[in-house]
C-alpha cells in the first residue's frame, strides 16, 4: 500500500471518528432537552430512575444478580420513550409517556424483582390489560401518521384505523404468548403461570378411544411419585393463564380502538380518552435533534469554506 493510500485511509478514519463524536454530542443534547420538555413526565422519569437505582444497590447487596440485571434493563428501558421521540421525530403526549414509564417499572421492578406477579393478586392481569391498550395506541398512531402524510396516497376510514389498531394489539399479545411458551418449553421457566383447578375434562382419558370426553370432578389433591403436591387440586400447566392474558389484552385493545374510532372520525376535534395517547409529528420547536445539529459546530471537514 502506498503512503498516499495510507494517509487517505487515516484521514477518512479520523473524519469518521470526528463525525461519530459530533453525532453523539448532538444526540445527547437532544435527549437532555427531550427529557425535560414536559415537567410531569420529567418528574416521573427521575423518581422512577432513583427508585430503580436504590433497588439495584439492594439487589447487589443481597447477591441477587438476576434482580440486578432486571434493574439495569429497566434503567435502559426508561430512556426508550425519549429515544424514540428524538430519533423518529414524533411527540408522545405526557399521559402516554408517563403510562409507558410506569408500565416498565411495574413490570420489571415490582413484577419481577419484588415478585408482585406471585404475591399481588391479578398483577399480571392488570399489566396485560394496559399492554393491550398501549399496543392498540401504537398501532393506531403508526397508521394515523401515515394516513396524514401528504406524500403518500394512503387513506383509511376511521373504522379501518380502529380495526388496524385492534389487530395490531392482538398480534402483539399473541406474539408475547408465543415468547412466554418458548421460554417455558425450552428453558424451563414459568412465564405462563400455572393454575390450580378442581376438575379436568379430557378425551385422552377415554380407554375406549372413541373420542369421548372423560371428566374427573372434585379433585382435592394430586400425588406424583408418591408425593402429594399439597395444592388442593390439579395443577393446570399454563393454558388458563395464557387465555386469560389474551382476553384482557382483547379488552384493552377494544377500549382504545373504540375511543380511537371516535377520535379519528372527528379528526381530533372531539375529546376522547384516545386523544391523550396518540403521538404526533414533531414541530420545528419540538425537534430538538435538528436544533442541536444546527447550533453545534459541525466537524471541521464538513464546514463550508469561506
Amino acid at each position: 500500500m502506498s503512503g498516499h493510500s495510507r494517509r487517505t485511509g487515516g484521514t477518512i478514519l479520523k473524519k469518521t471518528r470526528k463525525e461519530r463524536g459530533w453525532l453523539k454530542k448532538t444526540f445527547k443534547q437532544a435527549m437532555d432537552k427531550e427529557l425535560r420538555e414536559h415537567k410531569s413526565s420529567f418528574i416521573v422519569f427521575y423518581i422512577l430512575r432513583a427508585l430503580v437505582i436504590v433497588s439495584l444497590v439492594r439487589q447487589i447487596i443481597l447477591d441477587n444478580y438476576e434482580g440486578a440485571f432486571f434493574c439495569i434493563l429497566t434503567i435502559v428501558l426508561l430512556y426508550v420513550p425519549s429515544w424514540v421521540q428524538v430519533r423518529l421525530r414524533i411527540e408522545l403526549p405526557p399521559p402516554l409517556e408517563i403510562t409507558i414509564l410506569c408500565f416498565i417499572f411495574a413490570a420489571e421492578i415490582l413484577g419481577e424483582v419484588n415478585a408482585f406477579y406471585v404475591n399481588v393478586p391479578h398483577w399480571d392481569t392488570m399489566l396485560h390489560t394496559i399492554n393491550g391498550f398501549l399496543a392498540a395506541a401504537v398501532g393506531f398512531s403508526l397508521v394515523l401518521l401515515l394516513n396524514d402524510n401528504e406524500k403518500l396516497t394512503f387513506d383509511l376510514s376511521p373504522f379501518f384505523l380502529a380495526m388496524v389498531a385492534f389487530c395490531f394489539s392482538m398480534t402483539i399479545g399473541v406474539l408475547w404468548e408465543f415468547f412466554e411458551f418458548s421460554m417455558d418449553f425450552f428453558l424451563g421457566t414459568d412465564m405462563q403461570r400455572d393454575t390450580v383447578v378442581h376438575a379436568i375434562h379430557s378425551s385422552a382419558l377415554d380407554v375406549t378411544r372413541s373420542n369421548k370426553v372423560v371428566t374427573i370432578p372434585d379433585i382435592q389433591d394430586v400425588v406424583i411419585n408418591g408425593q402429594s403436591l399439597g395444592l388442593g387440586g390439579y395443577l393446570d400447566i399454563g393454558i388458563i393463564d395464557a387465555m386469560k392474558d389474551l382476553f384482557v389484552n382483547f379488552i384493552g385493545a377494544v377500549v382504545f380502538s373504540v375511543t380511537g374510532f371516535f377520535y379519528a372520525r372527528s379528526k381530533g376535534a372531539k375529546r376522547t380518552p384516545a386523544q391523550s395517547f396518540v403521538p404526533s409529528k414533531k414541530t420545528e420547536e419540538q425537534d430538538y435533534l435538528r436544533q442541536a445539529e444546527e447550533h453545534l459546530d459541525a466537524p471541521p471537514e464538513d464546514r463550508q469554506a469561506p
